[in-house]
């Protein structure tokens, strides 16, 4: 069921996850499927800190990313919710080199 997870402190949101992955694989990431802290927000529009760099500096909002079967993936959102912690569906593993894709 769980492929790997990806524990993902204060930095490299994206330069973590694909350190999990085959060389090839990517993973392509949905902003906006999780909720994103405010703070991120505020620092982006009085910081002046663009979009690409917010996501390689900091973990917007993500502590920690599990790699599940595709079949799986609503069982295991199903239970991490049933312990009463947040959980979403960012994104997908796709053929690839190894490299983090954001989508809007």
């Amino acid at each position: 069921m769980v492929k790997a997870f990806a524990h993902i402190t204060g930095g490299g949101f994206v330069d973590n996850i694909p350190r999990v992955l085959p060389k090839t694989c990517d993973v392509v990431i949905r902003k906006g499927s999780w909720n994103m802290p405010p703070i991120f927000q505020i620092i982006e529009a009085k910081g002046g800190v663009p979009d690409a760099e917010l996501y390689q500096v900091f973990n917007m909002g993500i502590g920690m990313v599990a790699i599940v079967s595709a079949a799986k993936a609503e069982a295991v959102l199903k239970f991490i919710r049933a312990q009463r912690h947040d959980a979403w569906l960012i994104g997908e593993v796709t053929n690839g080199t190894g490299a983090a894709k954001m989508m809007i």
